[in-house]
């Protein structure tokens, strides 16, 4: 037996499997549509593409090697020559397969709505389901205060301060080098942070994928929204106010600029009866993602009807993003609309407070750690 490896090894010589890390890759400046794409490779061969920041695959072993190459930019010819080594599988297979790949990842960053389970027939596990090398997100609530000052609701006796600015920038070096490559800036109202542009700059630096989650209020300043954007902010969830104009007017001026925005709507006893006449009003202004939630069990039919209304409008539902500490602190609630689909708290995402404590998620308060203190 031992002859007949050997002579399989000399000769169909086994190539070395692609190392665990994290790679990225940003489009050049002159392609019209600006793209980013950063692949995780796991101990076991297996990969997570992320598709600027919005679509999340996860890649069997050799969908992940299609991806490496795609990012290191290697010849189609070099690439169908290593994976038929690898897999062996033959040449001209191995080309068809890389080209057929790569279509599908330009569809995905041109089509962004799309399903790529269903429509692009990538083949993946199911979401949250294997064990990751670190989380795909990490949520950095920045600062409890808003501009009202510190809000009911949130743990400001047991958080005693807010980490400086060089502090975030070695939570955020600690995240990157742990391989995670997605962080959402929340509060609290983050915008009341002096030094957010900076720390949006700094993981743009890095090379990770930025958001943020804010009433949105200052995005109203054309300058301090300039500022944000050219630091490198990817996307913006806007928690809207429905009753000001101000939040519509912020959301109009974001609406109008190169960035993905998710809108935010909180259900109360209040807003209920306006909330079909809002969702129009947000589809006229073309709002494509929404996120929802209510205050109340009380108020869980309107909220199904607004889901439903949401979906004839077309607009992605979106569930799984943190929700910034409010007066209604609407966060328990939604995620409990959900369902299952909080199944990635603490293992997909991890939520950090203001002070570095760790918590799986936004509203359980089990503190895992300390990111800025623990290894």
């Amino acid at each position: 037996m031992d002859k007949i490896r050997n002579l399989f090894d000399r000769y169909f010589p086994q190539q070395a499997p692609l190392p665990p890390g994290v790679h990225h890759y940003q489009s050049p400046p002159d392609v019209p549509e600006q793209f980013r794409l950063h692949l995780r490779i796991e101990e076991d061969g297996t990969g997570i593409l992320i598709v600027n920041a919005s679509t999340v695959l996860h890649l069997n072993p050799t969908a992940t090697e299609y991806a490496y190459h795609l990012l290191k930019q290697t010849r189609p010819g070099e690439v169908a020559d290593r994976v038929s080594k690898r897999y062996r599988v033959s040449l001209s297979q191995a080309l068809a397969d890389f080209n057929a790949f790569s279509d599908r990842v330009v569809t995905l960053v041109e089509t962004p709505d799309l399903d790529p389970a269903t429509y692009l027939d990538f083949e993946r596990t199911a979401p949250h389901s294997q064990k990751l090398m670190a989380p795909l997100r990490l949520d950095c609530a920045l600062t409890y205060e808003t501009a009202e000052g510190h809000i009911p609701g949130t743990p400001n006796e047991r958080v005693k301060r807010n980490l400086t600015t060089e502090e975030w920038k070695m939570v955020l070096d600690k995240a990157w080098t742990a391989g995670i490559p997605h962080v959402i800036f929340t509060g609290g109202e983050p915008t009341q942070r002096p030094d957010l542009v900076e720390l949006i700059s700094y993981a743009e630096q890095l090379g990770m994928v930025a958001g943020i989650l804010s009433c949105g209020l200052r995005f109203s300043e054309t300058e301090y929204l300039h500022q944000v954007l050219q630091a490198g902010l990817d996307h913006l969830m806007l928690v809207l106010d429905s009753a000001d104009e101000q939040s519509w007017e912020a959301l109009r001026d974001t609406l109008a600029e190169d960035l993905f925005v998710t809108v935010h709507l909180t259900i109360t006893e209040h807003n209920a009866a306006e909330v079909p006449d809002i969702l129009d009003r947000l589809s006229a202004m073309r709002v494509t993602s929404v996120s929802l939630s209510e205050t109340s069990g009380a108020m869980k039919s309107v909220l199904d009807d607004a889901r439903d209304q949401a979906a004839h409008h077309q607009m992605q539902l979106v569930w799984d993003l943190p929700v910034p500490y409010s007066h209604l602190n609407p966060v328990s609630i939604e995620l409990q609309a959900a369902g299952d689909l909080i199944a990635g708290a603490g293992r997909s995402w991890l939520y950090v407070e203001p002070d570095g404590d760790v918590l799986p998620r936004q509203g359980i308060n089990a503190i895992l750690g300390n990111l800025l203190t623990d290894p």
